[in-house]
């Protein structure tokens, strides 16, 4: 693959401190290809045998167990998965499969561990990578354990809001099954948080939501910016 064929990817932090001979040597290496939607990407329980980009598209991050499944997380344009795994050199805890057309980027996981026994800056960026992964893991563990499921939804959407510009709407980045299933709750149980967020000004139309009364919604919400500004 060209190196200058995604000058996005050398943009991320994870690379920039990284030098150019090294960089080039890992962009040798990987492939870059197309998916259709609702391809399995990985398996939890498989050796990690390559570290992921997703390009364009998305590509959700799900496990399975006793007959059960959970969606843990989405990944977007231009964001990484399974680096933990890769470094480790150890299996997933995980299973990818994407959920609409997308485009990955696929580094052999070799090729990553050479790099970073050989390059000391990008050894720094993946530390540095992995404390942001471990935090935002912690911040997800605090939303489950001390917060209920009406305010654990009512915080994901002033969430939405704040990045999708604020403008009293939300357009939900998944269905209503996905969205349940990361915020820890049953698909029942979302229906019935919504319900209750109607009092707060919430009117749901499809995959929009309306935040009729904002100030409201914050004041049962209590946003923490230990739990909820991906800054701290």
């Amino acid at each position: 693959m060209r190196v200058d064929a995604l000058p996005e990817i050398r943009q991320l932090s994870l690379f920039a401190g990284m030098r150019d001979e090294n960089f080039e040597g890992l962009m040798k290496a990987a492939y870059l290809q197309n998916f259709p939607a609702q391809v399995e990407l990985i398996d939890e329980g498989d050796q990690a045998d390559f570290l992921f980009f997703v390009i364009e598209g998305c590509v959700e991050l799900y496990a399975e167990t006793s007959g059960r499944e959970g969606v843990l997380a989405l990944v977007r344009p231009v964001g990484s998965f399974i680096l933990a795994a890769v470094i480790k050199d150890a299996v997933y805890l995980m299973s990818a499969r994407t959920t609409e057309k997308s485009r990955i980027l696929m580094i052999p996981a070799q090729n990553v561990r050479d790099a970073f026994e050989q390059d000391d800056g990008f050894a720094r960026s993946i530390v540095v990578e992995l404390a942001g992964y471990f935090r935002a893991v912690v911040k997800e563990y605090k939303d489950l354990r001390l917060r209920t499921g009406v305010e654990r939804l009512a915080n994901r959407l002033i969430k939405y809001h704040l990045n999708q510009g604020e403008n009293g709407t939300v357009c939900l980045p998944c269905d209503k099954k996905t969205l349940s299933s990361i915020l820890g709750m049953t698909p029942e149980n979302l229906s019935r948080a919504f319900g209750t967020l109607k009092a707060y000004g919430v009117k749901v139309e499809g995959s929009v939501v309306r935040l009729n009364d904002l100030k409201s919604l914050t004041t049962l919400a209590k946003p923490n910016p230990l739990i909820d500004d991906y800054r701290t």
